[in-house]
C-alpha cells in the first residue's frame, strides 16, 4: 500500500500535536515535516472555527498548493460552509468526530479524489446550491452546468438527431439563432463541432 503524504496545519501546537499523535502510527499516512510541503498530496487544516486567520490559510493553500485540502473544525456554520466551498476544501470532519480512523478515512478519500462531508453539512451545501440557482442563476437563464437553459435544450435536440431547421421549429428560434447558440457553446468550451459538443455535454451529465 502506498502511503499518502500529508502536511498538517493547525491553529496551535496542542491541536497539531493531537492530530500528529493520531496519524503517526498509521501505515496509510506519511506525515511530512516543515519544508516538505511541496510533496504533500493532502493538506490537513485543523482549527477551532473558520475565523479570519483560518480563511487566509485556506485561501493560500487553494491558490498556491497542488495538494487537496481537508478540514478538521470545531464550530461550523453557514458562513464557514461558503468559505470552505470558495477555498476548494475537499473534505470536512468535525473535531468531535475526529478519531484516528475517521482522519485516515478522510485522508485516503481525498487522495482518491473524493469528497467527504457530514450529512448535515451536505444538506446545508445542497440548500446553499439550490438558493444560488434560484436567486442568482435562474433570473439570468443560467445553470450550474456551465450551459444556459437554451444551450442545453438545443444540444439535447442535436443529440436526438435533429438538424438546424428542425431544431428551429421545435424551439421557435430562427435557424440563425440555433447556429449562433451552437457556435457559442463550441467556442466557449473549445470544442470542434456540434457532435463534439453533444459528446462533451453527455459525458459531463449536462444534458
Amino acid at each position: 500500500m502506498s502511503r499518502v503524504p500529508v502536511v498538517v496545519y493547525a491553529a496551535d501546537r496542542v491541536l497539531q500535536a493531537g492530530v500528529v499523535h493520531q496519524l503517526r502510527p498509521r501505515p496509510e499516512v506519511e506525515l511530512l515535516d516543515a519544508g516538505e510541503e511541496d510533496r504533500a498530496e493532502v493538506s490537513l487544516v485543523v482549527v477551532d472555527r473558520i475565523d479570519e486567520v483560518a480563511t487566509q490559510l485556506l485561501r493560500r493553500l487553494h491558490r498556491m498548493s497542488p495538494a487537496r485540502t481537508g478540514l478538521v473544525v470545531g464550530q461550523f456554520d453557514r458562513n464557514a460552509l461558503q468559505t470552505t466551498v470558495e477555498c476548494g476544501v475537499a473534505a470536512v470532519v468535525r473535531r468531535a468526530d475526529a478519531n484516528q480512523d475517521s482522519l485516515v478515512s478522510m485522508i485516503t478519500a481525498i487522495s482518491r479524489g473524493e469528497g467527504v462531508l457530514p450529512g448535515d453539512m451536505l444538506a446545508q451545501l445542497l440548500d446553499h446550491v439550490g438558493q444560488l440557482q434560484r436567486q442568482v442563476l435562474d433570473p439570468r437563464g443560467l445553470t450550474l452546468s456551465t450551459l444556459t437553459v437554451r444551450e442545453a435544450d438545443v444540444l439535447r435536440l442535436v443529440s436526438e438527431g435533429l438538424d438546424t431547421a428542425e431544431i428551429a421549429v421545435k424551439t421557435a428560434y430562427s435557424e440563425r439563432t440555433v447556429k449562433n447558440i451552437l457556435h457559442e457553446v463550441t467556442t466557449r468550451l473549445q470544442l470542434r463541432n456540434r457532435a463534439h459538443a453533444v459528446g462533451h455535454a453527455m459525458r459531463h451529465g449536462l444534458i
